[in-house]
């Protein structure tokens, strides 16, 4: 197996159509909606990135950042989004290393704190995030878990 590669978006923009597929099966969002974001990041429209991590040319985990992550608390932002590990390659710090990798980014942008929403219990917390409180998902029956990286 090869070394595994961590980069953000910016530095490999040819990714950009295979991340978004890959996100858009992940979690059944439409593939057009990651472009746009990836886009806007692209452009420097916005400094919320895109952190993916290859296994060779495989994307193997990943995750955004953006505005709002369909929720309810529209000042509780910028927010983590879309995190994800493929199973064979979980318990191996990958989404840790994503994660520090994106709040890192943000905060030397000037971005502090970031937000997550998440029904994870007891995951996060290995990384440095808290509890924040408790947030309405878009379309959701039951609460989810908002949390903040300081």
């Amino acid at each position: 197996m090869a070394e595994l590669q961590f980069i953000t978006l910016r530095e490999h923009p040819e990714q950009k159509d295979t991340a978004a597929g890959w996100f858009s099966s992940k979690w059944h969002v439409p593939k057009q909606a990651y472009l746009d974001c990836m886009d806007a990041y692209l452009n420097r429209e916005t400094e919320y990135g895109w952190f993916l991590c290859l296994d060779a040319s495989a994307i193997v985990g990943g995750l955004g950042v953006i505005e709002n992550d369909f929720h309810d608390r529209p000042d509780l932002t910028p927010n983590i989004c879309a995190v994800f590990t493929e199973e064979a390659y979980r318990c191996r710090g990958i989404a840790g290393a994503l994660l520090n990798m994106a709040v890192e980014d943000l905060r030397a942008k000037g971005f502090s704190p970031v937000y997550l929403l998440t029904d994870h219990t007891g995951f996060y917390e290995r990384y440095g995030w808290e509890f924040f409180c408790m947030a309405q998902g878009d379309g959701e029956a039951q609460m989810s878990r908002m949390y903040i990286h300081r």
